[in-house]
């Protein structure tokens, strides 16, 4: 009996310290990140200052450059919406790694601010930015709950749908 709990509680162990592996779980969810594209301006895409880094702004870039693009309300569903959040998640996951090298040394996802470019009476920017924090508790389990703020913007750069910027905690 001794045997079988020690067995189960190893099993136990094994099973939450990989679950919350960032790195396992992109492969789980058949994510693939992408070296990120040159900024877009006279910035850097990423600053540290202590154990906190702020990612600027990030559009729903895909890994062969492109974006997507369009009005959500007008040009985009409120799930193509969310698609595109999910997909400046993956954007800003790519950029971490390439600035922190281990994703695991992730401690908390700790603010986003996800602008969603809409018609003036679209209502729905916090489903649209569920996109992304679905994607960030995917990927780190509580580590991935943050402070958000999800407005909508008239117009984003280069007519992209989403754009978020966030602050993350690291080790």
């Amino acid at each position: 009996m001794k045997k079988l709990i020690a067995l189960i509680c190893f099993s136990l162990v094994v099973f939450f310290v990989s679950a919350q592996d960032p790195e396992t779980k992109l492969k789980e969810l058949k994510i693939e990140l992408f070296k990120p594209v040159a900024p877009m301006a006279n910035y850097v895409r990423a600053v540290r200052t202590g154990n906190l880094i702020y990612l600027a702004g990030h559009g729903p870039t895909r890994a062969d450059g492109t974006n997507i693009q369009g009005k959500v309300g007008r040009d985009l569903t409120v799930e193509q919406g969310y698609d595109a959040a999910r997909q400046t998640g993956i954007a800003l996951l790519s950029t971490l790694k390439s600035e922190i090298g281990d994703l695991s040394k992730v401690k908390r996802i700790v603010k986003v601010l996800g602008m969603v470019n809409c018609t003036e009476d679209f209502k729905d920017q916090p489903k649209v930015i569920n996109g992304f924090s679905d994607l960030m508790v995917a990927v780190f389990g509580e580590k991935g709950k943050h402070a958000r703020s999800a407005v909508g913007m008239y117009a984003l750069p280069s007519n992209i749908a989403v754009e978020i910027e966030i602050i993350v905690e690291v080790e």
